[in-house]
């Protein structure tokens, strides 16, 4: 795997290859309804490409297969989006993989969902870095946090309709 995707499959690889067992819509919570419908529509997209997500019940693809997911999971070349940290960190994601088509899906605006997750879930550094109490640099970032709780809320709504649409036991 190469080294700029090394770090979001280690993030994101469980989310996709956890096999546990469908739990009925109505029980899971934001986070699982979220992950439940991320991993099915990236399972779909990459099933049109002939491919298959590793499984933990499963072998473990070869290396080319392993970068062939890789590439068709979280894209290719040089990233298309970025977004510059008040830390001076730089994020940079894709925005032509399965996964970014899953979160243009579920959020409605992948490059937004990108720039506004990457912000929200680095406050914490963010306050650190500038010797802040966390609750000046919430507020410093309320229009990100309203933002990102709407974009949640959205992908929440998404993923309950496409999992009763998939579910077995509907």
């Amino acid at each position: 795997m190469r080294p700029r995707t090394t770090a979001l499959a280690v993030l994101l690889l469980p989310v996709l290859v956890s096999g546990c067992a469908p739990a009925p819509v109505h029980r899971l919570s934001s986070d699982d309804l979220i992950k439940a419908a991320t991993r099915l529509l990236t399972d779909d997209c990459l099933g049109r490409r002939g491919l298959t997500a590793p499984r933990p019940d499963r072998s473990p693809p070869s290396s080319a297969e392993q970068q062939r997911v890789s590439d068709a999971l979280f894209g290719t070349g040089p990233a298309q989006l970025s977004v510059r940290l008040p830390t001076g960190f730089v994020v940079r994601a894709h925005s032509d993989g399965c996964l970014a088509a899953a979160q243009q899906r579920l959020y409605g605006d992948q490059p937004r969902w990108f720039r506004t997750s990457t912000i929200v879930n680095n406050l914490g550094p963010e306050a650190t870095h500038a010797h802040l109490p966390l609750a000046t640099v919430r507020e410093r970032h309320s229009a990100d946090l309203a933002d990102w709780r709407r974009m949640r809320s959205r992908a929440v709504t998404a993923a309950v309709a496409l999992l009763r649409v998939n579910s077995p036991t509907t």
